[in-house]
């Protein structure tokens, strides 16, 4: 995947917790259904490209992170997502 600065992304988290939230996504309960695995979609965008096959991308509340660029859970969001979503992307 060929990502560059200011691109907008989806990054699937996946999460574990006894309640799932309302955007939680593919939900199922662990073995004794004492808690649920889920993800939840998170609108980032890529604020640097490194040399080493990794990205910093940056939230909406400021916060960032550096993911590889070939994870699974990473993908470039689309025109038609981004417009659909595009008040859940951080400002450029």
């Amino acid at each position: 995947m060929s990502l560059q600065i200011g691109d907008p992304v989806i990054y699937r988290k996946p999460k574990s917790s006894p309640r799932p939230g309302p955007r939680a996504r593919q939900v199922y309960a662990l073995e004794r259904g004492e808690s649920y695995h889920y993800v939840v979609d998170k609108f980032w965008k890529v604020s640097d490209v490194n040399q080493d096959g990794t990205v910093d991308v940056v939230t909406r509340k400021g916060k960032k992170h550096r993911l590889q660029v070939d994870d699974p859970n990473l993908q470039k969001a689309g025109f038609l997502t981004f417009l659909l979503f595009r008040k859940k992307f951080p400002e450029a």
